[in-house]
């Protein structure tokens, strides 16, 4: 009997793929390497006297320098905290004449010998530096052979770990939530306080748990700056250099306890330094669960950084768009404009005008009688809901709500009842008490619409808020929206790709293309006419732009199309062809088209109780046909099929560009 072989389970580590065993040339390197870097190590386990060591540890000099070393790394720490922070956002968020100057500067001291950086700092701060008299002269102070110059020296060399560590974490965030804040009325520090810090909290944990364990390991900088004065600047580095030479038991025993530490650091940020991942599981969300989480505990109050609009406010829009957008919009209080366009065409370059978020086109705007063309993004009154919604990770959906009202200044529980009712209106109200990472796409794209809402702005934009709802949910929330439109005093601007949207909730369709208006009218205007050919393609009609010529068009992508009404000669134009105006048959057809092509069956998709037939042909653009599948099936159609198509005069709908 044959046994069955049982393949061994995957390293904890991974799933390693058949024949990964690492090449022999490789392996021994690398052991030698692990081995070099381990010796050392095992060295002073070996060398420790276990049974002295608690004699060695806690012996007056020692825990002389171990306070004052505790004292000086904690000081560097705060120290680095309240220079690097800012350094860090500054080098991650703003570009600058000599930033790669900068962001050496911060290298530098990581790779520069500590006791340079040590002279370095007594030439800049000592007595006879640069700025070392003037702190004398001027505040009394003197940092050389002083506890403060431990501080700054340690700082000088542990604050470059504070900085990439915490600029990286940065720059690896997402301004849509920065962007997002200050569109529903927080300040910029209140930004950075409210969001940016939290968001970046387990880079900055790692920067500050490494810039501290570099203060506390610092030697050469300290020794060279601020000496190596007992009770003063005599740290535990230092105290390690001066028992080597009496106890060297004591000085081994001192270094496994800085050896420990260092080790604690390094296990407690699990692999956050390296940018290696923790191994931890990604919660997963039970869509059928609508069980509200315990209420958050109650923050701190907030001074206001705007007002809100009173109710009943009404907010007419002037805006004169320049740059890569080119237009001019007005629209009356109460008014919602969907705008529309392919992809590229500045639909989501015009909101971020209209929000000052953008150098790729500024908008001189008005609302009402107030000109905000000069006002930061947070005094603007525009708030805006991007396309993934861009809801605080580390608030619930209830906070998340709330935010704009809390930044404007409305008490604590007025703000959140308000945002309660505004999830309530958009069915996730028993959700109010999940995180985004708790709910699906679409509720928490709900969740983002009520937040913007709630902040009762007076100019609101909508990148595609529904995109991501079934089309159940749609339908509901598209009547909630609907409702609040009808009583909203300023003006909505909604970005979509879907027909229903624009017809049911705009007064205005605005059409772009390349920045430009190609049109600006009613959805029924849009709908019989429409002037671009993505545009009619939305709604689903064939789209041909050509140039007259003769009784027809010459059509750009290859073809002639002959037209009921002769047009002048050489001016463009657009035909417009309705799917179920196509008619489609197995052999030439015979009698009254004018039009007709031969071609090939690509593809049959369902449209309702009709079928779509995209035919393609070397004579003319592909072509959608609409026919029942009755006819579909006595026809016999099927992709690859030959098949010929026609189309009447009388049935083009032109549109002169």
């Amino acid at each position: 009997m044959r046994r069955l072989r049982i393949p061994a389970p995957a390293p904890a580590g991974g799933p390693r793929a058949p024949g990964s065993r690492a090449p022999l040339a490789l392996a021994v390197p690398a052991l030698i390497a692990v081995a070099f870097l381990l010796l050392p190590l095992v060295g002073i386990l070996a060398r420790t006297t276990w049974s002295e060591l608690g004699t060695h540890l806690s012996s007056p000099g020692v825990l002389e320098a171990l306070r004052l070393s505790l004292l000086v790394s904690f000081c560097a720490l705060g120290l680095a905290l309240l220079l690097g922070v800012p350094l860090a956002w500054l080098l991650a968020r703003v570009n600058f004449p000599g930033k790669a100057l900068v962001r050496s500067l911060v290298l530098l001291p990581m790779v520069l010998p500590p006791t340079v950086g040590g002279v370095a700092l007594l030439l800049g701060f000592g007595r006879r530096g640069l700025l070392g008299p003037w702190l004398e002269d001027t505040f009394g102070i003197v940092l050389p052979f002083h506890t403060s110059g431990a501080v700054v020296a340690a700082t000088f060399v542990a604050m470059p770990f504070l900085v990439i560590s915490l600029e990286g974490t940065l720059a690896g965030l997402r301004t849509s939530y920065e962007e997002t804040a200050a569109s529903l009325g927080a300040s910029p520090v209140r930004v950075f306080c409210t969001v940016t810090l939290p968001l970046v909290a387990p880079g900055l944990a790692a920067g500050a748990a490494l810039t501290w364990a570099r203060a506390l390991g610092e030697f050469g900088a300290t020794i060279t700056f601020a000496g190596n004065l007992p009770g003063t600047t005599q740290t535990l580095p230092l105290e390690v250099y001066l028992l080597l030479q009496d106890a060297p038991e004591a000085a081994t025993s001192v270094s496994l306890l800085l050896l420990v530490i260092a080790m604690a650091v390094l296990i407690c940020l699990r692999g956050r330094w390296t940018g290696a991942t923790t191994g931890r599981p990604a919660r997963t969300v039970r869509q059928a669960d609508d069980t509200a989480l315990p209420a958050p505990p109650a923050t701190g109050t907030a001074e206001p950084d705007t007002a809100l609009p009173a109710p009943g406010e009404r907010w007419p829009l002037h805006a004169e768009v320049t740059g890569f957008n080119q237009l001019t919009l007005d629209a009356d209080p109460g008014s919602t404009i969907a705008v529309v366009g392919p992809n590229g065409a500045g639909k989501t370059t015009l909101l971020r005008a209209l929000l000052g978020l953008t150098p790729r086109a500024r908008a001189a705007l008005r609302l009402g009688d107030t000109d905000v063309s000069a006002l930061p993004p947070h005094r603007r009154g525009v708030a805006w809901v991007p396309q993934d919604g861009a809801l605080f990770p580390h608030l619930t959906a209830l906070t998340n709500t709330a935010y704009g009202l809390r930044a404007h200044g409305t008490p604590r529980a007025e703000a959140r009842r308000t945002a309660q009712q505004w999830l309530d209106r958009l069915g996730v109200g028993p959700l109010a008490h999940r995180k985004p990472a708790q709910l699906s796409g679409g509720q928490a794209q709900r969740v983002a619409l009520a937040r913007a809402l709630a902040a009762r702005p007076r100019l609101l934009l909508l990148d595609e808020p529904l995109a991501a709802l079934d089309q159940t949910t749609r339908a509901h929330v598209r009547h909630t929206l609907r409702a609040h439109l009808a009583a909203f005093g300023g003006v909505c601007l909604l970005v979509t790709h879907d027909p229903v949207e624009a017809v049911s909730l705009a007064d205005r369709v605005l059409v772009l293309d390349d920045g430009r208006a190609l049109q600006d009218a009613p959805p029924a205007e849009v709908t019989r006419h429409p002037r671009s050919p993505w545009v009619a393609r939305m709604l689903g009609r064939n789209a041909w732009p050509g140039t007259a010529a003769g009784d027809g068009l010459a059509l750009t992508e290859g073809g002639r199309l002959v037209l009921a009404d002769r047009l002048p000669e050489g001016v463009g134009a657009l035909a417009i062809i309705a799917p179920e105006a196509v008619s489609v048959h197995l052999d030439k057809p015979a009698g009254s088209p004018r039009n007709v092509w031969p071609g090939t069956v690509r593809e049959i998709t369902s449209a309702g109780s009709r079928l779509r037939v995209l035919v393609t042909s070397d004579r003319a653009p592909d072509l959608v046909a609409e026919i029942t599948p009755s006819a579909a099936l006595e026809l016999g159609l099927a992709d690859g099929v030959s098949v010929w198509t026609s189309v009447k005069a009388t049935e083009v709908s032109v549109v002169t560009l």
